[in-house]
């Protein structure tokens, strides 16, 4: 079976989030299934506001990227999440 890599962008709840507990917390989330695709990295959004870029290989099967979805909403200090790209790998 093939996989799929998903890029996501995901959007703190303010400018004081602590985005390096965030990356722990997003790195502890994910499911059996998914790793993660090198580091998580920052991008500006405006007024000191920061996104976080995080790549994730998931099987290419029934339910794709739901599942770390689900987990992504679950995360404490995560406001929101889009998908940006998706890659059969």
């Amino acid at each position: 079976m093939s996989g799929v890599a998903a890029k996501f962008k995901i959007m703190p709840e303010d400018v004081d989030t602590d985005l390096n507990a965030l990356k722990q917390k997003i790195k502890s989330a994910l499911p059996a299934g998914a790793t993660l695709n090198g580091e998580i990295v920052e991008q500006p959004i405006a007024f000191g506001l920061k996104a976080l870029i995080v790549t994730v290989i998931v099987e290419d099967g029934e339910g794709g990227t739901e599942t770390v979805e689900a987990e992504f909403e679950k995360i404490p200090g995560v406001a929101g999440f889009q998908i940006l790209e998706l890659d059969r790998i």
